[in-house]
């Protein structure tokens, strides 16, 4: 697509789609085209006619973050097309304070129990553990107390233990804990979560000053559990889409491995672990 006026196009478009009484708008007569008119546009976002005028006629290319952050609102654009709009004016949304990062749409808590052999749960941008299916649940056992998996990994006793990869596992975590708090910058968790562990935790503070930034991606993780004993599992991350921030995580052993038949067993409504691994009691070699 030519790209000489995309960013006026796409407001042109989407203005014809606002109905004016959902905007708050009575009145105003008859119209000849659908949708608010320009001076409308301008006056509920908080600018003058004219610059809005310029921006729909491709005379105007530099808007400013907040300009397009009052334009997407008197749009009424979702977080799909405002992110659009951003890239079309070549700047990069910033997301704001939402609370249903925090809240699990059902939907996803019946999905979670669709992964009967496998751990999966939710993680709000914090790293908060906002819901997890029967095996997760039986995985993370050992931690009574935080439900903050930054928290955990730093702050618990037995977070060296039950995690042999705790420098790798650690690096992974603040490092997409920053990338978080770069995209939700008005989080108030996240700044909590930060400035806390900053103040208590040398290591944290040592991770974070590297300044790396990189979201979970697949991981290999090893868990030493007390009852299960050596637990493999392949993690894949992904995005919330309607919950901007949330993330899914899903670990799954190979199939027919010792770690399958320890996470079955682990998860099992009536489970009697003994304690060591199944098979001949060894841990297998990584």
């Amino acid at each position: 697509m030519p790209d000489s006026n995309r960013l006026g196009e796409f407001l042109r478009a989407n203005r014809a789609r606002v109905d004016p009484k959902e905007a708050g708008l009575h009145g105003g007569g008859d119209r000849r085209v659908p949708g608010l008119r320009r001076e409308e546009i301008a006056v509920l976002a908080g600018v003058s006619a004219d610059y809005y005028a310029r921006l729909e006629q491709g005379r105007e290319r530099n808007p400013s973050a907040q300009v397009l952050d009052a334009i997407g609102r008197a749009l009424r654009l979702d977080p799909d097309a405002r992110g659009h709009l951003f890239r079309l004016a070549r700047l990069h949304p910033r997301l704001g304070p939402d609370n249903t990062r925090d809240s699990v749409h059902p939907a996803l808590l019946r999905l979670l129990d669709a992964f009967p052999t496998s751990a999966a749960y939710v993680l709000s941008p914090a790293f908060q553990v906002l819901a997890t299916n029967s095996v997760a649940a039986a995985l993370l056992s050992p931690f009574t107390g935080p439900t903050n998996m930054a928290r955990v990994l730093f702050e618990h006793p037995q977070a060296h233990t039950v995690f042999p990869d705790w420098p790798a596992l650690t690096e992974n975590v603040v490092h997409a804990l920053r990338l978080n708090a770069d995209l939700f910058p008005e989080d108030l968790q996240i700044r909590a979560l930060v400035t806390d562990m900053r103040r208590e935790s040398p290591e944290f503070g040592a991770l974070w000053a590297d300044q790396t930034v990189q979201g979970l991606t697949r991981m290999f993780k090893v868990i030493h559990h007390p009852e299960a004993g050596r637990v493999e599992l392949t993690y894949q991350t992904f995005d919330v889409r309607d919950a901007p921030g949330q993330q899914l995580l899903v670990g799954t052993p190979e199939p027919g491995s010792r770690s399958a038949e320890a996470l079955a067993a682990l998860a099992a409504p009536d489970r009697e672990v003994s304690g060591q691994p199944p098979g001949d009691g060894q841990p297998p070699k990584s």
